[in-house]
This record gives C-alpha cells, sequence and structure tokens, in this order.
C-alpha cells in the first residue's frame, strides 16, 4: 500500500506528454533534469556531508565528451555517455584523492571543489579543439541512434527515467552499509574514523559515484539542446544551481532534489517568462531569492524533512 502513491504519480507522469503542450512540457523536462543532477550531487553532498561546488566540472566532462566522440568519430552519444562518465569519474578520484590526501573538509573541501571546476572551465576556453569560447554546435541528424529526436517528447522520458533510476539508487543507499558509512562521516567525520570507518575511500566511493552519474546528465543536455560551451556547461553558476535544489528540498533525503526542483524550476522558469518585460527584468531574482530566503530561515533543513516530520505527527494522533 505504501507505494501505491509513488505508482500513481509516475503514471501521471508518463501520460503528461500526451495532454499538455510544448511549453508546459519543456517545462517539466528542466524540472526533471535539475532533480536529476540535484539527486547526484546529493549523494555526496547530502548524504556523505561532503559540499561541492565542482559538480559542473563532471556534467562539462561529459558533455564534451560524448558531443566530441560524435562529432569528429561519429560515435553515438549513448556509447561517449558512458566514456563521459568513467572520464569524469576518474577526474574526480583524481580531485579528491588529492584533497582527502591533505585532510581538507568543510569549506576547504568547496574552495578546492571549485577551483578545480574554474581550471577545467579555463582550459576549455582556451582549446580550439573543444570549441573556445564559442563552443559546440552538433549537428543534427534526427535517429534515436543518435540521441536525437523530432519532437521534446522522447526527451522527457529520457530525463524521467534518469530522474527514477537515481532515486531508486538514492533509496537503496540509505539502507546500504555505504549509506549508513557515508552519513556517518556526514554527522562527525572524526567520530566516525575513530570507530573504525575508512573515511577517504568511503568519501571517494561517494564523490565517485556523484561524479559519474553527474556526467551522464551532461550528455543529455548536450544532445537536447545540441549546443555546449564552457560557461554553460562548466560555470559555477551550474554547480550552484544543482546545489541549491537538493539543500532547497532537503539534503541527505531521497526525495529532497526532487521537491527542490518542482519549488524552484517553475518559478524560475515562469517568473523568466512572464516578467521581463516593463522594467520588470530584475523581477525574476528578487522572486527566487525571496523564496530561497524563507527557505533557509523557516525550513533549514529542507521541504522534505519538513513535510516528513508533519506526516510523523498527523500519524501520531
Amino acid at each position: 500500500m505504501k507505494y501505491v502513491p509513488v505508482l500513481f504519480g509516475l503514471a501521471i507522469f508518463l501520460i503528461l506528454p500526451v495532454v499538455v503542450d510544448s511549453y508546459f512540457l519543456t517545462i517539466l523536462i528542466s524540472i526533471f533534469y535539475y532533480a536529476y543532477l540535484s539527486s547526484c550531487w546529493n549523494i555526496l553532498g547530502g548524504y556523505a556531508g561532503q559540499l561541492s561546488l565542482g559538480h559542473a566540472a563532471f556534467f562539462g566532462i561529459g558533455a564534451y565528451t560524448s558531443s566530441l566522440l560524435f562529432m569528429k568519430w561519429q560515435i553515438t552519444p549513448w556509447l561517449g555517455m558512458w566514456v563521459g562518465a568513467l572520464l569524469a569519474t576518474v577526474f574526480a578520484l583524481f580531485m579528491g584523492s588529492l584533497s582527502f590526501r591533505f585532510g581538507l573538509r568543510g569549506f576547504y573541501f568547496v574552495l578546492i571543489t571549485w577551483a578545480f571546476a574554474e581550471l577545467l572551465r579555463l582550459i576549455t576556453l582556451s582549446l580550439d579543439v573543444l570549441g573556445g569560447p564559442t563552443g559546440i554546435y552538433i549537428s543534427v541528424h534526427t535517429s534515436p541512434w543518435q540521441f536525437q529526436f523530432s519532437g521534446r517528447g522522447p526527451y522527457y522520458y529520457i530525463i524521467l527515467g534518469l530522474t527514477i533510476f537515481i532515486l531508486i539508487i538514492s533509496h537503496k543507499l540509505e539502507a546500504s552499509k555505504p549509506g549508513f558509512y557515508f552519513k556517518a562521516i556526514r554527522e562527525n567525520e572524526l567520530a566516525a574514523e575513530g570507530s573504525g570507518v575508512a573515511t577517504a575511500r568511503y568519501k571517494l566511493l561517494a564523490l565517485a559515484l556523484s561524479a559519474f552519474l553527474t556526467a551522464l546528465g551532461g550528455t543529455f543536455y548536450a544532445q537536447y539542446l545540441k549546443y555546449i560551451d564552457p560557461e554553460t556547461t562548466l560555470g559555477v553558476s551550474l554547480s550552484i544551481e544543482i546545489m541549491i535544489r537538493a539543500l532547497v528540498g532537503g539534503s541527505g533525503t531521497p526525495f529532497g532534489p526532487l521537491i527542490g526542483s518542482f519549488i524552484l524550476t517553475p518559478l524560475s522558469e515562469l517568473s523568466r517568462t512572464y516578467f521581463t518585460k516593463g522594467g520588470l527584468e530584475g523581477l525574476p531574482l528578487i522572486i527566487y531569492g525571496a523564496v530561497l530566503i524563507f527557505i533557509v530561515l523557516f525550513l533549514p533543513q529542507g521541504v522534505a524533512t519538513w513535510m516528513k516530520e508533519k506526516i510523523a505527527g498527523y500519524k501520531n494522533r
């Protein structure tokens, strides 16, 4: 019985592309796109407690790798996405090994992740083989085998499938041995290490898993928009957008990033659509900021945690 609401919600999302218009479908794709990326970040930042501002690096590696393999050697992105994910994992392990070897944690870890992502962005800007500041325009073939479709519907189902996939991983992770160690490290890393937990190893595991999955989202983005550039795929603004949805929805919970994306993504999209004329160009940012301030002040543990507490209180009456 406890899965009935989930199955009912899934059935609704499966039929939505048939009954909504193109604009609303675009918003839904954006919601699940950010929910997926934020859930990937949540493995490292939410469960393991290692806040990262460098997830754009993993995202960008996935986007650029699959795009270059496709443009130069006609390797389908369905295969290139896994190559990009493996390269992102190697990059993450290199970054994590340096960071954890020197005992960087907290604010210092945030800085080192941002520094690595920014270094990668600057390198990409300077290399013509990567398109430089102009970026890469992906040729259109409109072939499912090439991860290209004529309408938005297939992209919606792909990102919905990815989101369901990461939600299942998050749910399984909560009850697993690595998930238990992740949470122990998040709550008190020194105490966890004193209890015999190999903290460096499990932090690397969380980082590698998070990077691998994030890179898959980079391939989706590249093929959906048919264009990538260093600023949008490797910039710190993307890392912030990914992180903030988990924090608003409830980091360290399976459904927190999804809830955060359902709150922030439509707000961002609709405010940009309806409040960008008549001298109101800055209003979307004001609305966005006001919502974030409200969440931080009154729901610091996130909306998902607040909802869980309210439901538990109702059941105990």
